[in-house]
């Protein structure tokens, strides 16, 4: 399976053993114009659907940004409430589709993860990561605020750990510090290696048994029955804020560096 975009965008699911992989990418850091936001949530909703799939891999392509949040020029584009509701709302759709899904699903972070980067890899079920994988929350310094990501931030790393990256949005925390705060796994010197790690976990895991690790999934996610409307409460936070002049005129200046 492939959706590909004129811009050179995509999201692919490769299924293997009883894997399936789902790789997306764009050519901007990897960033997510809206999009590559409803192909992502649309095929994970499949995957967790497939009974040719027992487990999922949800990873990027390219070595250096595993996902840079969102876009930029899509961002700079809204012009009213519903749209910018309808773009944040993509990223809700993710991290919803990812909490849903009856599989687990194991995150590979191969590179660095900014803003709603972190809020996917805070929404998988395990997560491997290189040590080139550093962490920045940065919407509030382009006047927003993780407001979308937010709840999968705090349930995966706790309140403080989530509060330190939302207020100190410029600074970059590294792969090291998110593995003690609990985002990530285990971390690795190089991609072979974490590859290498991803294929003997996901080997065990396709042998295990399907319905105890669905079971076992609704436990690692109790109490979040409410985030269909929390995360689309959050959605319409942030698609007041991307229209006032001060975040307008930050991402102008991000965007000129």
């Amino acid at each position: 399976m492939s959706v590909d975009s004129k811009d050179g965008g995509y999201v692919n699911l490769h299924v293997e053993n009883g894997v399936g992989t789902i790789t997306f990418f764009h050519p901007s850091h990897n960033s997510m114009p809206g999009y590559l936001l409803k192909s992502l949530s649309e095929t994970i909703t499949g995957a967790g659907e497939r009974n040719d799939i027992l487990v999922v891999v949800l990873k990027s392509d390219g070595d250096r940004s595993f996902c840079a949040g969102a876009s930029f020029d899509e961002l700079i584009s809204i012009r009213d409430f519903d749209e910018g509701k309808k773009f944040f709302s993509g990223f809700a759709n993710v991290i919803n589709a990812m909490r849903t899904c009856p599989k687990f699903i194991i995150g590979r972070v191969q590179g660095k993860a900014v803003g709603g980067g972190i809020g996917i890899a805070s929404a998988t079920d395990y997560c491997f990561a290189t040590k080139a994988a550093a962490i920045k929350l940065s919407e509030l310094a382009v006047g927003i605020g993780p407001f979308v990501v937010g709840p999968a931030v705090e349930r995966k790393m706790g309140i403080s750990a989530m509060s330190q990256m939302a207020i100190n949005a410029t600074e970059f925390h590294s792969a090291e510090w998110a593995l003690q705060k609990g985002l990530y796994n285990a971390i690795f010197d190089t991609t072979d290696e974490m590859d290498e790690a991803i294929q003997t976990l996901t080997s065990k895991l396709v042998l295990s048994n399907p319905e105890a690790m669905s079971m076992l999934k609704k436990v690692f996610w109790h109490g979040t029955d409410d985030w269909d409307k929390l995360l689309e409460k959050r959605a319409e936070k942030s698609g007041k804020l991307v229209l006032s002049d001060f975040t307008r005129n930050a991402i102008e200046k991000f965007k000129a560096k």
